[in-house]
């Protein structure tokens, strides 16, 4: 393994120690050190993400090129996945170099592919609950950039930046950030609003799962919890449209806790889960 990190940076062994290493990174916990700390290989990475750029538009990106770009970042997501390397990612605004690849709108399978891994790389970055993370995130474009693709993206795509968002809300400078202006809220919910109303025509209980735990999470604000009890999709509290749950417990408790904080008492009732009363507001 050692020796494919060092082939990063030989032309011409590059484009397999990228498919070999990404293939076999999981069974080697400690290569986002390697690949950190080994000279010139970071840069032997960007320079594999900056070289498509002028494929991005127009779009002229072939299944090849984003294939091997994905190699590239799937060995960023195991560096921002690690706890010795994910501040030092950060330091250097790595992320911002992906951002091109979630500003398009090309439906394609290559660029689609793109979207989701670097996706993949944000997600990675949000599992930990780290403040240091939300906040260097929420000082970037990443809230627009994931409500573009829940709005327009593949179903795992939305489901992955659904689950950022998720992530940055539940941090509470998060929570804070985008119920800070009704501009930023109404922009989240009304994508989310949106998603509701495709999944009544294409359902994904994963997806929903995710959007009820961004409306719970914003019931928590008081001021968004008022503008929800106004804006909450009616879908939420229609028995056909959540009976994909009844296997869900924790969604359900979820979404009932949902309809008590926004006043939908007997809905919640209906789901027949625990919840007593509202919580108590962040």
């Amino acid at each position: 393994m050692e020796s494919l990190v060092l082939d990063l940076t030989v032309p011409a062994a590059k484009e397999t120690a990228l498919l070999e290493l990404s293939k076999k990174r999981e069974s080697f916990p400690e290569l986002a050190p390697y690949l950190w700390h080994s000279f010139g290989t970071m840069a032997a990475l960007l320079q594999e993400i900056v070289s498509i750029y002028p494929m991005l538009q127009p779009p002229s990106l072939t299944a090849h090129a984003s294939n091997r770009v994905c190699n590239a970042l799937a060995l960023l997501q195991c560096v921002a996945s690690h706890p010795e390397t994910r501040s030092l990612f950060l330091q250097a605004h790595i992320p911002l170099f992906l951002y091109p690849f979630l500003n398009t709108i090309s439906k394609t399978r290559p660029f689609e592919y793109l979207r989701l891994t670097s996706l993949g790389v944000i997600g990675a970055l949000v599992k930990v609950d780290d403040t240091e993370v939300i906040n260097f995130l929420l000082s970037t474009e990443i809230i627009p950039l994931c409500l573009r693709t829940m709005e327009t993206g593949s179903e795992l795509s939305k489901t992955v930046a659904t689950f950022i968002v998720q992530k940055i809300l539940l941090d509470n400078v998060g929570l804070s950030y985008i119920c800070a202006t009704a501009e930023r809220f109404f922009a989240v919910g009304a994508v989310l609003s949106s998603m509701v109303t495709g999944l009544a025509e294409q359902p994904s209980v994963r997806l929903l799962k995710h959007i009820i735990r961004c409306y719970l999470r914003l019931s928590d604000n008081p001021r968004a919890r008022e503008a929800l009890r106004q804006c909450l999709p009616d879908l939420l509290r229609n028995p056909q449209f959540t009976g994909c749950l009844k296997d869900d417990v924790t969604t359900r408790r979820w979404l009932a806790q949902l309809l008590v904080n926004v006043g939908h008492l007997q809905d919640a009732a209906a789901l027949g889960t625990d919840v007593v009363g509202p919580t108590p507001p962040v």
